[in-house]
């Protein structure tokens, strides 16, 4: 690297923190999570402005791999904390309205998803038609985890009987997503060679079996509390999820599905202030590294050439993807006699993309299962569907204060009320 391509590097990682954070900002100022503003200005850095002439002129072909280097640095770091912050005892939720909700969630869109795929496939040619299908399911399917979280601390329901559910159900089906979507790159992936892949379940075994009661072992030794993470600590965490996300690219998979297992297998009981602490040092990272996946990302999405037939594929995959996500939910929720309001309440919160589905986009535009052209339509997708929840949450919760448990998604406790 020369003295002059480090001086644009780290002006473009500058320009993409001010770009990044302002409009993120900008986005909570009327009530959007900011990572629908960071999206967005990826999106602006992009080919889709002037025809690419900005984009071209702010970052240079020498300079993106090195940018696309931080990037999956930033997402894989990304992933860990995904990883760190699902629960065993948050995925078990609110019982049988975690499992029929997260099932409709799930399987309802998917579907839709995978009929979306025949409408789309003669204008798109992807390289394997059935991998397409599963993939197209998976994309519409997908529920981002953290950008929920964040919406329900938000508004107040973190600690409701509903967001308790919400949490649950969001863990169910991205940890369905990440399994179907490794599947997916196993059988399309490793550039034709699929032999490292017979490694996956070993090593699956590994890292529960072994490496699982290591790090309990060292970071709360024998199922006692343990403090913060201090640099050692935190050190040996970091290097884990690296190494884990470099055996995963190794055997044929993506590096994010090391980074989200590493996370999972760190432990839970006797480690909660560690792990509050991981995450938050996790955070500080990501917050620097990931403006730049969204601007990475963003150099593959144009939505200026998109002509009548693109806006009707955008229109249809839109329909196809709120209709599953909402209807699925929402139906498998009252089928466990969950009362109307808090299963629309659940059902809007489900519908949330965000971040999560840019990482699945982008393995599908590594893989050869999604154009330039259907790939800007899926971020668009991504963009509205995050875009949508808060007007929808406010036009559910408009309940009077008086309103009864059975109707109230911010029950105290327990099972929220039932419908009659």
């Amino acid at each position: 690297m020369t003295s002059h391509q480090l001086q644009i590097l780290f002006l473009d990682i500058a320009i993409i923190l001010i770009m990044a954070r302002g409009l993120g900002h900008l986005a909570t100022r009327v009530h959007q999570p900011p990572v629908v503003g960071e999206i967005l200005a990826g999106v602006l850095l992009g080919p889709t402005l002037l025809d690419g002439a900005l984009s071209e002129a702010l970052f240079p072909a020498e300079i993106r791999p090195m940018l696309a280097g931080v990037a999956n640095l930033g997402v894989a770091l990304f992933m860990f904390a995904v990883g760190l912050e699902i629960e065993g005892k948050t995925m078990r939720g609110n019982g049988r309205v975690t499992v029929a909700a997260a099932i409709g969630s799930t399987a309802v869109p998917f579907v839709l998803g995978a009929g979306l795929a025949f409408a789309l496939m003669p204008g798109h040619e992807p390289a394997d038609r059935g991998a397409f299908i599963v993939f197209t399911g998976l994309a519409v399917s997908v529920t981002a985890f953290p950008v929920l979280a964040r919406i329900l601390t938000d508004r107040g329901l973190s600690r409701t009987a509903i967001g308790g559910i919400a949490l649950a159900t969001a863990a169910f089906v991205d940890v369905a997503a990440w399994a179907a979507l490794a599947g997916v790159n196993a059988s399309v992936g490793a550039g034709g060679s699929h032999w490292p892949v017979l490694f996956t379940l070993p090593y699956l075994v590994v890292m529960l079996l072994v490496v699982r009661p290591l790090l309990r072992r060292y970071l709360a030794p024998g199922g006692r509390a343990a403090g913060g993470a201090g640099p050692l600590k935190f050190a040996v965490v970091l290097v884990g999820a690296l190494l884990s996300a470099a055996a995963t690219e190794a055997m044929g998979m993506h590096h994010i599905f090391g980074a989200f297992l590493f996370g999972l297998v760190v432990p839970r009981e006797g480690a909660q202030v560690l792990r509050a602490d991981l995450h938050e040092r996790t955070g500080h990272l990501t917050a620097l590294l990931l403006p730049v996946y969204f601007v990475v990302a963003g150099f593959q999405v144009d939505l200026g050439g998109i002509g009548l037939s693109g806006l009707r594929e955008l229109a249809l995959i839109l329909l196809v993807a709120v209709i599953g996500k909402f209807g699925g939910t929402y139906f498998g929720a009252r089928s466990q006699k969950l009362a109307p309001r808090p299963a629309a309440t659940l059902a809007a919160l489900m519908n949330t993309r965000g971040l999560t589905e840019l990482v699945i986009l982008g393995v599908g535009l590594k893989l050869g299962l999604l154009d330039n052209e259907l790939y800007s339509l899926m971020v668009v997708m991504a963009v509205v569907t995050t875009v949508m929840t808060g007007p929808l949450l406010s036009r559910i919760r408009t309940d009077p204060p008086t309103a009864p448990v059975g109707e109230d998604e911010e029950a105290p406790r327990g099972r929220v009320g039932v419908a009659p």
